[in-house]
């Protein structure tokens, strides 16, 4: 275990309900929150002294402070990447706290991602197309859906993989969403026949039961030191080990230049480093969020983190397995396809569930859980446990 592991605890969690027309501005979604999860520490807005987020936050940290009460800050932070950034707002917000830099850090991350700006249109900025989309747009390779589905082409030719098997994910996530009130698709499981039926979006690697939801929410957590933490209200969610990781000759989702683009070495830099810092393996995971924006994803990702060898995902991956009473139960709350997209927040708050035994889908005797963030772009994840 390095300095940084075993030194904070999340505390608080909170959030909005998900929808796709929330009716309220991103700032009022993210000081709802913020207060919550504040609330749910047992802390007083005055007690936070610390505040990060993703770098593409619309929501100033020093508006949501003094909406919400928060009076003056030692530490404040952003993460890049989009998605990438969820648990590294954690490992940043630890690392306050390891440091004494901080005693009490919100991470947040709020939008109205359906009924307002949407990632995956064309033209949000007119005029401004990012120099390094310039390769791709005159393709019409312009959305996140295009970037992931030309890796996963390439991953399903080399080691004979179909559509069917993608689809096992979305099984498990909608399973386990159907079973948790605060999901968008509460109680509506599918089938893999139903998924097969789902019209492509692009053909023949991902239909649209493959591709997360767009979402209307916010979602926040508070970090603070193991002491201070055995005297709150919860029991806390040790940070045993958190990395961040970027991988040599990489892109924002379009790392196409690699001699081989069926794998994702970002989220192979970041298992490396929660493997040895931890001294765990993936064998003592109990439960995993693995970020689910896009089926395929899923699949590198238990290859890059060593529960399988590379191809080896297809046969792996089982809907009984991989559901709760499985194996290694993942994305308990429904994921990204299932519960709601947050840019991956979600999946640490359901984390920090499993570890105080309240998830809709609790699993058996919660020892470690895993949490990944965005894919295809410079990443992080977490390692959480009880405090002993």
């Amino acid at each position: 275990m390095n300095a940084l592991g075993g030194r904070a605890a999340l505390v608080g969690i909170g959030q909005t309900e998900f929808s796709k027309e929330s009716g309220r501005s991103e700032m009022q979604l993210a000081c709802e929150a913020v207060k919550a999860a504040i609330d749910d520490a047992g802390l007083a807005p005055g007690e936070v002294d610390g505040m990060v987020t993703f770098l593409n936050e619309e929501n100033e940290e020093i508006e949501i402070a003094r909406n919400v009460g928060i009076e003056d800050l030692t530490f404040f932070t952003r993460v890049p990447h989009g998605g990438g950034a969820a648990a590294g707002t954690v490992m940043q917000a630890a690392m306050a706290v390891a440091t004494g830099v901080a005693e009490v850090v919100v991470c947040y991350r709020a939008f109205n991602e359906r009924s307002g700006l949407r990632f995956g249109g064309a033209g949000r900025e007119a005029g401004a197309t990012p120099l390094w989309m310039a390769p791709y747009v005159p393709f019409g390779l312009m959305t996140p859906a295009g970037w992931v589905a030309l890796h996963a082409q390439r991953y399903m030719n080399e080691y004979g993989v179909t559509n069917a098997d993608f689809g096992k994910i979305s099984v498990i996530d909608r399973k386990h969403a159907a079973a948790n009130p605060d999901a968008w698709f509460y109680e509506k499981p599918i089938t893999l026949e139903q998924h097969q039926e789902s019209r492509w979006i692009v053909e023949p690697v991902l239909r649209l039961l493959d591709c997360c939801q767009e979402s209307d929410g916010g979602v926040a957590m508070v970090v603070t030191s193991v002491e201070r933490a055995r005297d709150l209200p919860h029991p806390p969610a040790l940070i045993t080990a958190a990395a961040q990781g970027a991988a040599y000759d990489g892109e924002v989702m379009t790392s196409y230049y690699r001699d081989d683009i069926t794998g994702l070495p970002e989220m192979g830099v970041v298992g490396n480093q929660l493997w040895r810092n931890s001294g765990l393996r993936p064998a003592d995971i109990s439960t995993a969020f693995l970020y689910d924006h896009f089926t395929p994803f899923v699949f590198t990702q238990l290859e890059e983190l060593g529960f399988c060898g590379r191809g080896e995902a297809k046969d792996f991956v089982s809907v009984d397995e991989l559901s709760l009473g499985g194996r290694m139960p993942i994305n308990t709350n429904g994921g990204l396809l299932g519960e709601a997209y947050i840019h991956g927040m979600n999946g640490i708050t359901e984390g920090v569930r499993q570890i105080r035994g309240t998830s809709y889908n609790q699993v058996d005797d919660v020892e470690h859980v895993l949490v990944t963030s965005g894919t295809g772009v410079p990443t992080s994840g977490l390692i959480l446990a009880p405090v002993s």
